[in-house]
């Protein structure tokens, strides 16, 4: 079992930048990959960005590129996703995951096995 709690999250202007962050507990946290994922009101949740167990590979919404940056700190137990230049379509409730599958960081939301409750991310325009 692993329990994910994430934090971070708030209301932020445009141009703005967030740290969001999820304390993992439980199952190792060292073997699963992790992700972030979104949801805005009226939409479909997708993905936002993936890490590697190691840290070593990422991956990112087309989206998100170049603005988001997700890392983790295994000694910590904790994953981060740095959110610069927040623009209003960036607003959703924020979901970490753990995937403990064997490869790599994935997109697919069936690929993870634990979520989190979410946090909410506002970006006022």
């Amino acid at each position: 079992q692993v329990q994910l709690v994430e934090s971070g999250g708030g209301v932020v202007q445009a141009g703005g930048s967030l740290r969001l962050s999820c304390a993992a507990s439980g199952r190792t946290f060292t073997r699963s990959a992790m992700g972030w994922f979104r949801q805005a009101p009226g939409k479909e949740r997708e993905f936002v960005a993936g890490i590697s167990w190691s840290g070593g590979r990422t991956s990112y919404a087309d989206s998100v590129k170049g603005r988001f940056t997700i890392s983790r700190d295994n000694a910590k137990n904790t994953l981060y996703l740095q959110m610069n230049s927040l623009q209003h379509e960036d607003t959703a409730i924020y979901y970490c995951a753990a995937d403990f599958g064997l490869g790599p960081p994935t997109a697919r939301e069936t690929d993870y096995d634990y979520w989190g409750q979410g946090t909410q991310v506002t970006v006022s325009s």
